[in-house]
């Protein structure tokens, strides 16, 4: 039972080395870095205008419009990459199979495209 429970140790190790190692990234900075924030430090950086209204606030759709695009044009590069390393090895299946998701994605985008998700006035 003793060789058994031997077997553990580089794992108990491990994690007692990984959890110190993360307790101390986490406790490092506090200790070390400087913590006197100016005012240009504080002000908004992302959207440029300070924040204003309920956080709750209703968006345009076409905000979503504009994401259900990236998220389709994303997905298409993310399989269309590998599908082209190996065609040459998958064959006519594995072409007519991307040809209809190709398919698909052209008919999301032509329906996104004349509900006037492209148009912003």
């Amino acid at each position: 039972m003793e060789k058994l429970l031997i077997e553990y140790l580089p794992i108990l190790i491990f994690i007692a080395i990984a959890g110190a190692i993360s307790v101390a990234l986490i406790a490092v900075p506090f200790l070390v870095a400087p913590s006197k924030p100016d005012p240009e430090k504080l002000s908004a950086y992302e959207c440029g205008f300070n924040a204003f209204g309920d956080a709750r606030m209703k968006f345009d759709v076409r905000f979503y419009l504009v994401t259900l695009l990236f998220i389709i044009f994303d997905l298409e590069v993310a399989f269309l990459f590998p599908w082209a390393i190996t065609l040459g090895k998958t064959g006519v299946f594995a072409f007519w199979s991307m040809m209809a998701f190709l398919a698909v994605l052209t008919i999301g985008f032509i329906y996104e495209w004349k509900k006037g998700a492209l148009e912003w006035e």
